[in-house]
């Protein structure tokens, strides 16, 4: 597959999964304070997957473009810290894109 499709792809999905973590600030007051269970468990399964999806991307784009440890590590935590897969997708996944 086309190594800039791949990139596309994973800044994609960093977006998505990103505004899927920042959903649980929503959900999960309403699932706790007021007992709406629904929203949190379709924010849940939908951040679940789209997590599984970035860290897949995030190790074929690095396999593909030889990416340094540092690089794929920052990209690895990125999924884990909120707002990080945003900051991933503006400064590395923006610079890697260029080159």
């Amino acid at each position: 597959m086309n190594t800039n499709k791949l990139l596309f792809y994973l800044k994609t999905i960093a977006i998505l999964e990103g505004i899927s973590y920042l959903l649980f600030g929503i959900t999960v007051p309403l699932k706790k304070v007021y007992g709406y269970h629904l929203p949190n468990k379709i924010v849940g399964m939908s951040h679940g997957i789209l997590f599984i999806v970035y860290i897949l991307l995030v190790f074929i784009n690095s396999r593909k473009q030889n990416w340094s440890f540092k690089t794929q590590m920052f990209l690895y935590l990125a999924s884990v810290i909120p707002f990080g897969t945003f900051i991933a997708e503006k400064k590395i996944l923006n610079y890697e894109h260029r080159n």
